[in-house]
């Protein structure tokens, strides 16, 4: 037994906790609790509702009140991506990618009281059902239809799949592709249920239970580190072994050494890897198209029964949005303090043999926490009063590593489950309408479940991708994709909504030319890799010193001007579009 104490206001807690390598009974019978409880409130709530029509299976009948809305919003954002990926980035570079999380509250007020009451007095299903009511035509709507497919591969169905199998492996010590293959089988169940109300009431279960999981670990790793105080020392000494003994033979290196302005928030607006021009600026506009106009995130709020709680859902959203930086962030750079070895590792011989990537093992930093912090089975502890003769009391808490896992999967399967339906409803409505228009309701519901399957093929040829990019940083590769790609959507929705004059020929010709600008810059990237720790830097200076969140405001630009220029040379459209 390993003995754990910590004092604090004259008490004394032990706990012994059982061998950290292996999962108890009682964390397996948590895990399946969770799993059944799941199905059985999916199954709850697609009762109760007719699901023979399109307006009910994906839009839950818009009859959904605020709560579920909020919990939805933030349930289908915070994903297994953002528990792996984001920990990792804060394992590696400090707090400051926590801004992508404290942003994103301005941009979920700008849904509810900017966006959401034009697209709610539209009418529409998706997204890109808006732009043809707004700019007519037919070939913007299939465009953006595409692109968002592919980006919901790229950046959303991939990740997760690949997040959550990274936990699943180092929880249950399988082979990679057959977690991703457990996942599939979890997820393709889970989506038979079917309709935008059943995912909705488990995306507020699944909330619960993140937040509980992720608060509890996150108190319990600070305890471990000894507070914040403690770990702005212990960070900037968390460095693995390997580095130690180069420096002890008297070679130079700055590889798996911290960062030296890993507690700030704003960096150096040229050199760093987070410039806080990009930061500003490059966050809000891709969290703008993320959180403003992405199907994914919209369509929860277009389901709720009012605009009031459509608005009071978007409200509850930003609020739980501040949490990820003290409960992923910081939690993931603890885990560096506690294990620097391995989630600090920078020699690639070594990375491989951690974790199988010579890229790095940062998204390894959560699993690892929750592995090795949080004891499995029966947990127990006693409590020692510091008075003559009081004696002391024992309490058991049962499977806190179980529940961990659960909120991991919950964060995994409302993700998934989400973007399966939005995916399913894009290209059902905006794709399939298409090309039969005189397909039947009955048709496209079962298109649109078959969507799913082919994505899912698809999510999992892109994955070996994953394992070589981005410096083995999840969260990275996320944002550099999006920050390329985001930012001509938005230019379509604003100008769409703030606009009048703008029309189809100025926005479709905004939208290819940002797209392909920021698909350019996307092959670079590949193209040229992120040189390893100590090697020469061999890419283009376009690559090297445009920063992946300077990209963003970039084309944004570009597509402005695009989109305006021809908008003021074309005919405008009439005063009803």
């Amino acid at each position: 037994h390993n003995a754990i104490e910590a004092t604090s206001f004259g008490v004394t807690t032990e706990a012994y906790v059982k061998d950290k390598a292996n999962l108890e009974v009682v964390d397996i019978v948590i895990v399946i609790i969770y799993i059944v409880a799941t199905f059985a409130v999916g199954i709850w709530a697609s009762f109760g509702g007719f699901r023979g029509t399109l307006e009910s299976y994906f839009l839950a009948g818009k009859n959904i009140f605020w709560l579920p809305v909020g919990a939805s919003i933030f349930a289908s954002n915070i994903g297994s991506g953002h528990f792996i990926g984001l920990a990792g980035a804060g394992a590696t570079g400090g707090i400051a990618i926590g801004s992508f999380e404290w942003i994103a509250p301005y941009n979920i007020l700008m849904l509810g009281w900017m966006f959401l009451p034009i697209y709610l007095a539209c009418g529409v299903f998706t997204m890109p059902e808006y732009l043809h009511r707004r700019f007519g035509g037919i070939r913007l709507r299939l465009t953006l239809s595409v692109i968002s497919l592919a980006l919901y591969v790229l950046t959303k169905i991939a990740v997760d799949l690949y997040a959550g199998a990274l936990f699943i492996q180092q929880a249950f010590n399988i082979n990679l592709y057959l977690a991703i293959v457990s996942l599939l089988v979890i997820t393709a169940i889970y989506t038979i249920l079917g309709g935008l109300k059943a995912v909705i009431y488990t995306d507020t279960m699944q909330t619960a239970i993140m937040l509980i999981g992720g608060i509890l670990l996150m108190i319990m790793s600070f305890i471990e580190v000894g507070g914040y105080e403690n770990l702005k020392t212990l960070y900037m000494q968390a460095i693995p072994q390997t580095t130690l003994d180069i420096l002890a033979s008297g070679n130079t290196t700055s590889c798996g050494i911290p960062r030296e302005d890993a507690f700030h928030l704003f960096r150096d607006p040229i050199n760093s890897d987070l410039p806080w021009p990009g930061m500003i600026f490059g966050i809000y506009f891709l969290g703008s198209w993320y959180w403003c106009t992405d199907q994914v995130i919209v369509q929860r709020a277009i389901a709720a029964k009012s605009l009031n709680h459509a608005k009071a859902g978007c409200l509850m959203a930003a609020v739980l949005k501040i949490l990820p930086m003290y409960m992923i962030v910081m939690t993931g750079m603890i885990s560096r303090v506690l294990f620097p070895n391995e989630v600090a590792c920078a020699e690639p011989s070594e990375c491989l043999r951690v974790c199988g990537n010579e890229q790095g093992c940062s998204n390894i930093a959560y699993p690892k926490l929750v592995l090795e912090i949080l004891p499995s089975g029966i947990y127990e502890t006693y409590i020692i009063c510091l008075v003559p003769g009081a004696g002391k009391a024992n309490s058991y808490i049962l499977g806190l590593r179980g529940i961990m896992i659960a909120a991991m999967l919950s964060a995994l399967m409302s993700s998934l489950t989400s973007i399966f339906n939005s995916t399913s409803t894009v290209f059902t409505i905006d794709v399939w309408k298409r090309i039969r228009k005189a397909a039947t309701e009955k048709e496209m519901l079962i298109v649109g479940k078959l969507t799913v399957c082919v994505l899912v093929v698809v999510s999992i040829l892109w994955i070996p991708v994953l394992l070589s990019s981005a410096g083995g940083q999840l969260y990275i590769y996320l944002q550099s994709i999006q920050s390329a790609l985001g930012p001509p959507i938005f230019v379509l929705y604003l100008f769409g909504i703030a606009w009048p004059r703008v029309n189809e020929q100025g926005a479709f010709w905004g939208l290819i030319s940002g797209f392909t600008v920021g698909v350019i810059r996307l092959v670079l990237d590949f193209t040229f890799g992120v040189p390893g720790c100590n090697q020469d830097e061999t890419r283009p200076w376009i690559v090297s010193r445009v920063n992946y969140l300077h990209v963003s405001p970039i084309v944004f630009l570009i597509s402005s001007v695009v989109t305006l220029v021809v908008s003021y040379c074309t005919k405008p459209l009439s005063r009803d579009q």
